[in-house]
């Protein structure tokens, strides 16, 4: 008695912290909002900062660094001049905006969900709980995709089987969410985590380049990783946990793919294998038109436009998809599907407008600079360095998102600080991008900042109207401790074995 007791008492001060974490949380501004006092913030600081003589010695130049004050005669004219600059030259802005012309048409042509769906249904049984995790990582490429069509049918293919449907929904959502850093493929979020990397690295190097492909070698090892432990988890640890359902929902039938689906799945296919053997040829090669005279693979301009690419290789298998079902009958239908992707990024937009006036007046101020040296010296001085850096790094970053969801948002604020630092300490930005990348991945399934949680709590209680918050959490947190643990070993195995996280992505940076 005095147990159960005790066991309803620590429940009742978990649901507390839960509804305080809550209650901050919708507290928060917009995130527009947030890069628009940050931006004011910066302007105040650099003003501040300037008047007390805050400066620095370049690494590199060994001149001293000082701030720039944005409210002086000279920043106030900068700021008044380079406000639509900052927001066009922004880089994540051209490089969603170009991915998603393509992306667009293979979510609307129907091909990105039938692709899902294909996925889950085609496995064998004993490897049904790693499709769907499988299904949940490979469907990053179309970020709404998952969470709106898979994590429901993720439960549906569950309660369908006879295994508990909380357990497929768990599982889905560990990929989609869980393992949002891992990927087989590059996805719409690697552009812009890319950008504002190079945005970030630029403080330091003006020159240098971030590939959206930086992390691809350290995310396809994450990806094998995610469904491996996720399969583990889900089977070993939330299944027995849950035991057998007994709620009010019945099996619906599940709903075969059709043969004009699969038709135009080959269409697709075909077409996609095409689009690889013209990439091919145009980029082996020495010779290849995508190749720059004397220059390697890596540097030629298929890697420095891989936007380009990504948006080719969704755009001529969604066309071939669509054409094929019949979905695609004119060019007005391909219009359209380009233009409603792009509709879904209005706020996006705004946002970015904001982020960009916020990174740039970071940047033009220097403060970032000086705050990377010092902040680089004391890490030395503490002789934090190398995979301690790194393991702190990656729980930072889990705890921030707890309290910001955007991944997007969190990495413009965090990049102009930590990039250009750990560059000083000797490591790529492509490294600490995908340090950054763990941290704000295991924490997605446990927080109600999360913008899809409640979408996800709302999928649940269809399985039985007792399931809130509290369940979705204790039902996802294996998944956050063991994600971790485990993506964390993997990280510092990488580093200890020098392995680049992905094409001109070394660990390791020297500075020019």
């Amino acid at each position: 008695m005095a147990r159960q007791l005790k066991k309803k008492q620590d429940k009742t001060l978990f649901f507390r912290l839960l509804d305080r974490v809550e209650v901050v949380g919708n507290a928060l501004p917009h995130p527009a909002t947030i890069f628009a006092l940050l931006a004011v913030t910066v302007v105040v600081l650099s003003a501040v900062a300037a008047a007390v003589d805050l400066t620095a010695t370049h690494p590199a130049t060994g001149e001293a660094i000082t701030v720039r004050s944005l409210l002086s005669g000279e920043g106030i004219r900068w700021m008044f001049e380079n406000v639509d600059d900052n927001f066009v030259r922004f880089p994540p802005l051209g490089l969603v905006l170009v991915a998603m012309i393509g992306i667009g048409v293979a979510e609307g042509s129907g091909l990105l969900a039938v692709l899902i769906r294909a996925l889950v249904l085609t496995a064998p049984r004993r490897l049904i709980t790693a499709a769907v995790v499988t299904a949940g990582v490979v469907s990053h490429v179309a970020s709404e995709a998952g969470y709106v069509i898979l994590i429901p049918l993720g439960a549906a293919v569950f309660l369908a089987l006879g295994r508990h449907p909380l357990a497929g929904l768990a599982a889905a959502f560990a990929g989609v969410s869980a393992g949002f850093g891992a990927n087989f493929l590059i996805a719409s979020v690697d552009p812009i985590l890319a950008g504002l990397s190079e945005s970030a690295a630029r403080i330091l190097d003006p020159n240098i380049t971030i590939s959206p492909a930086v992390n691809l070698y350290f995310m396809i090892a994450s990806a094998v990783l995610i469904v491996g432990v996720g399969t583990w988890i889900t089977e070993r640890v939330v299944e027995p946990r849950l035991g057998a359902y007994r709620g009010p929902e019945t099996a619906p039938p599940m709903e075969q793919l059709s043969r004009v689906e699969k038709r135009g799945l080959a269409a697709a296919g075909l077409a996609l294998l095409a689009s690889a053997a013209v990439f091919a040829v145009a980029v082996l090669p020495p010779w290849g038109l995508l190749r720059h005279p004397g220059e390697g693979v890596l540097h030629s301009a298929f890697f420095r436009g891989l936007i380009a690419a990504i948006m080719i290789v969704f755009l001529i298998p969604g066309l071939a998809y669509g054409i094929a079902v019949g979905k695609t009958r004119s060019d007005k239908h391909v219009i359209k599907q380009m233009t409603d992707a792009m509709s879904h990024l209005a706020s996006y937009i705004v946002l970015v407008f904001f982020a960009a006036q916020f990174v740039y007046f970071f940047s033009y101020s220097n403060i970032g600079l000086i705050l990377a040296v010092r902040g680089a010296e004391l890490l030395r001085s503490i002789s934090l360095t190398g995979v301690p850096l790194m393991v702190a790094f990656v729980v930072l970053s889990a705890f921030i998102n707890l309290f910001m969801g955007s991944a997007s948002a969190k990495w413009a604020i965090m990049a102009p600080v930590f990039v250009p630092m750990f560059m000083l300490l000797g490591y790529h930005p492509g490294l600490t991008q995908a340090a950054f990348r763990i941290g704000d991945s295991i924490t997605n399934v446990i927080t109600p900042m999360m913008s899809y949680f409640a979408l996800i709590v709302t999928f649940a209680a269809k399985y039985d109207e007792k399931y809130g918050i509290g369940t979705i959490i204790s039902t996802m947190l294996p998944y956050t401790l063991l994600f971790g643990l485990a993506w964390t070993a993997l990280l510092a195995l990488w580093m200890a074995l020098g392995l680049p996280v992905g094409p001109d992505g070394p660990l390791h940076y020297v500075m020019p």
